[in-house]
């Protein structure tokens, strides 16, 4: 009883619609920024259109590229991002871009990043949220402008930005990367050429500092940010950390994406003053005389369920990789979309072999024939690349040689976060007669080492 009246006090409280309002803004600029970005770097041609051969992820291969006409997603894209910033159409907008951002990041697995997926996933939640209801077009055609919104509607965001922070902290609890700095020993020690703090590089007291505050801050910035005042601190701390890193390590648009998405947890007459400068600085003068106090959504209770069931299933779904034997560094199984944020450094090499069964003749793929430089690092050390390259091989090959009777055999060997070079995929299974799937891969050597931890 004390429960439900808890969470039915909990749906009466309101935000202030200039929090979502100015949210919806710096989002849309910012994917704007980054669309853009992609496109005048040539990026679009390079990983989406010159490929010959894309990676796909389980269960969407039916996600193609459109040739030169991949353009065109990116201008929709970019249309929807324009609608956004002006809340013109804003639902039409929103679903626009999750639709064709998504199936951009669909076409081809090799240019999965954290916060590609972020994107994603925020954006869908934005679907579901009434970021339009004060200081778009959309309320002032309507002459209907909201003061306020429910309390949830922001709380669900910051929630999930909440969830990005924690997890990647509870990741960064494992024996390498407190124990032994790694991966961050490698990748520091390259920069010993960085300006002023370039000579503690190669130190390992500093390795060790970097690693702990990483790890430390990740776990403690969600509730920092909760806290008013604590609040000014901890965005400090974001700006700086996330500066730093933009500055150590080619990250594109992430850092300045997390350091204006935390503006979030401040206060609505902080946002209300930022919308009024923006307002007047572009001379925006629209008066409206139908000024409402709370905006409830249309189908509130099947929206409240919606959002709940997402943010659960994000809750829960980055903890799938306990379900899987053997190291999740190793082996990667459940390692993508559960806010492991360079944890792992893998170098390394592999080979396919092609045999001919009915001859015994084999015969050495060059990799470099189907697959770009990038995609080809990429595949070496993931083994769901490995397997679909493999049947990629097999299709390719049965055409070339007019016969069924082949296999497609790899060998590998890979060292994980500075380790000694160990053999990776068993030289014996015939990866054309392995089944893609979401089932342990039994055919990737064990690693015989431990890292402990989450």
């Amino acid at each position: 009883m004390v429960i439900n009246q808890r969470i039915h006090s909990y749906l009466h409280k309101k935000s202030r619609a200039a929090t979502l309002a100015a949210f919806r803004i710096l989002f849309g600029v910012l994917m704007l920024i980054s669309l853009t970005r992609f496109l005048v770097k040539g990026w679009v041609h390079k990983l989406y259109i010159e490929p010959s051969f894309h990676f796909k992820y389980y269960g969407f291969s039916w996600v193609v590229d459109w040739g030169n006409y991949t353009y065109l997603l990116f201008f929709i894209a970019i249309s929807a991002c324009i609608g956004i910033i002006l809340g013109y159409k804003y639902r039409v907008s929103i679903v626009l871009f999750f639709v064709s951002f998504t199936y951009i990041e669909l076409i081809d697995k090799t240019t999965y990043l954290n916060h590609y997926y972020f994107i994603s996933v925020l954006s869908f939640l934005l679907c579901f949220l009434p970021l339009n209801v004060a200081y778009s077009i959309d309320a002032y055609q309507k002459k209907q402008v909201f003061k306020y919104v429910p309390a949830w509607t922001v709380d669900s965001i910051k929630l999930l930005l909440g969830i990005v922070y924690f997890y990647a902290g509870l990741a960064k609890l494992n024996s390498d990367w407190l124990l032994r700095a790694q991966p961050l020993k490698i990748w520091l020690s390259s920069k010993t050429d960085f300006p002023v703090i370039g000579r503690f590089m190669n130190d390992t007291w500093f390795h060790f500092a970097m690693s702990w505050s990483g790890a430390l801050y990740d776990l403690s910035i969600p509730f920092l940010l909760l806290y008013k005042k604590t609040r000014p601190f901890a965005f400090l701390l974001v700006v700086v950390f996330h500066v730093f890193t933009r500055i150590l390590f080619p990250i594109g648009m992430f850092p300045y994406i997390m350091i204006c998405a935390t503006l979030v947890f401040f206060s609505g007459d902080l946002h209300e003053k930022f919308l009024i400068k923006i307002t007047n600085l572009f001379r925006l003068k629209c008066k409206v005389n139908n000024i409402r106090d709370v905006y409830l959504p249309k189908f509130y209770r099947k929206t409240i369920f919606v959002v709940c069931l997402f943010l659960g299933v994000q809750l829960v779904f980055p903890f799938r990789y306990v379900l899987y034997p053997d190291e999740l560094f190793w082996t990667e199984e459940g390692y993508r979309f559960s806010w492991r944020v360079m944890l792992i450094e893998k170098a390394g090499y592999t080979t396919f072999r092609v045999v001919k069964y009915d001859t015994g003749n084999s015969f050495t793929v060059e990799n470099s024939h189907f697959l770009t430089p990038f995609q080809s690092k990429q595949m070496t050390t993931q083994p769901d690349f490995i397997l679909e390259y493999a049947h990629f091989l097999g299709q390719h090959y049965k055409k070339e040689l007019k016969t069924d009777n082949i296999g497609i055999f790899a060998e590998g060997y890979i060292s994980l976060n500075g380790r000694v070079s160990k053999p990776y995929i068993n030289p014996r299974t015939d990866l054309l007669k392995v089944k893609d799937g979401f089932k342990h891969k039994d055919w990737i050597l064990p690693f015989e080492d431990e890292i402990k931890g989450l």
